[in-house]
């Protein structure tokens, strides 16, 4: 089993807890898949008002995060677990991709026998205007979730943690779930699915699905795996322009 702790430091832990005792995020904290624990960055704020913030140094609107209690609530849980790795959301990251989600679960698809994997993250909410950029020295992956900017930093974190989490073995039903769907192979999207029934207000499902005839099921579904990431291509191509 792969097992992967997650310490969310954020001004709002009532904010996530919601969406992350919910669904199959419960089912993998019940299984011992995944553990989430939650440091309030205010616990760590300076002087009688637990503040956090403070203007910027050469002007301009809003406040920042200020170094001294993000620095102490990250040197905190480290002091227990020294090999945490810290992910900041920030629009100057790395873009988060499903690459990259492969290479944070752990997960070796190639051999679902692979030795057990522990992982620790530290996910850092920023909040505010932004952050002092001194505490870029403490963080591992700064991760950007697109070209736009939240309000703080729990919506990244929640993707952040669902998107890891189910590529665990045992978090999503099937084996072969996680392994072909969307962006599971590069930029490839996946392929149209149906369900029961047969027929819906004059809408089909194709019949090739219905033929039984799996070499004909596996061409149909990666022709339009094919059509689907051409079609998208296209699509962001135009809007660019």
């Amino acid at each position: 089993m792969h097992r992967i702790k997650f310490t969310i430091i954020t001004l709002f832990p009532e904010a996530l807890r919601p969406y992350l005792n919910s669904s199959m995020l419960f089912k993998a904290q019940e299984r011992g898949i995944i553990s989430i624990e939650y440091s309030n960055l205010r616990d760590f704020g300076l002087g009688p008002h637990k503040s956090v913030d403070d203007t910027p140094y050469g002007g301009g609107d809003g406040m920042l995060l200020r170094c001294e209690p993000v620095f102490e609530a990250i040197e905190s849980i480290k002091s227990i677990h020294p090999d945490a790795e810290v992910i900041l959301p920030t629009p100057v990251g790395q873009t988060w991709s499903q690459h990259l989600v492969k290479q944070f679960s752990g997960v070796d698809f190639h051999n679902p026998d692979s030795p057990f994997v522990t992982k620790h993250y530290i996910i850092l909410c920023p909040h505010y205007e932004g952050y002092d950029e001194r505490i870029m020295q403490i963080v591992d992956y700064p991760i950007s979730l697109g070209d736009y900017v939240l309000t703080g930093g729990e919506l990244p974190a929640l993707i952040i943690i669902d998107s890891i989490t189910r590529l665990l073995p045992g978090v999503l039903g099937g084996t072969t779930s996680a392994a072909i769907e969307s962006f599971s192979e590069g930029d490839n999207l996946e392929y149209p699915q149906y369900t029961k029934p047969a027929e819906f207000r004059g809408m089909n499902v194709p019949e090739v699905l219905l033929s039984g005839n799996h070499g004909k099921i596996a061409e149909w579904r990666r022709e339009q795996s094919q059509l689907r990431t051409a079609a998208r291509a296209s699509h962001s191509k135009g809007c660019s322009e």
